[in-house]
C-alpha cells in the first residue's frame, strides 16, 4: 500500500498527519510512504527528515494520485475536492454532520472515508 501525506491546506492549520517515525514503520513493513514537500514544515520537520526515514517527496498532485491511503489532520477543503478518487481511503478528521458539501463529494467520487472521530476501541471508548 502507498500512503500519502499532503500538506495541510486548512487556513491556521500547521500540522503534518505523520511523523518521520511513523514513515519509518510504515516503510520498514513495507509500505510505500510519499509526503508532499514542506508538508511537516509547520511542525518543524524538514523534508530531509523524511526522506532519510524513508518516505518519497513529492508535489501534492503526486501524492494523491499515487495514494492509496490518504492521511491528513483536518477534512479537506474545496481545493482539495479535485484530488478525490474511487476507492481512495481517507483517515482524518471529517465532521460531516457540519460539512454536508464534503460528504457530498466524498460520496460522489467514491472516497472510503474514515473519520478519526468515529474511530472505537474495543470498549467503545473514542481515543481521538
Amino acid at each position: 500500500m502507498i500512503v500519502g501525506v499532503p500538506r495541510e491546506i486548512k487556513p491556521g492549520e500547521q500540522r503534518v498527519a505523520l511523523t518521520p517515525a511513523g514513515a519509518r514503520e510504515l516503510s520498514e513493513a513495507g509500505h510505500g510512504v510519499v509526503v508532499e514537500r514542506g508538508a511537516g514544515l509547520g511542525s518543524g520537520i524538514g523534508d530531509e527528515e523524511y526522506a532519510a526515514a524513508g518516505a518519497a517527496l513529492d508535489s501534492v498532485e503526486r501524492v494523491w494520485a499515487s495514494a492509496d491511503l490518504i492521511l491528513k489532520v483536518k477534512e479537506p477543503i474545496a481545493a482539495e475536492y479535485g484530488h478525490f478518487r474511487a476507492r481512495q481511503v481517507l483517515f482524518t478528521y471529517l465532521h460531516l454532520a457540519a460539512a454536508p458539501e464534503l460528504a457530498r463529494e466524498l460520496m460522489r467520487a467514491g472516497v472510503i472515508a474514515i473519520a478519526y472521530e468515529t474511530v472505537e476501541r474495543a470498549d467503545r471508548s473514542l481515543p481521538c
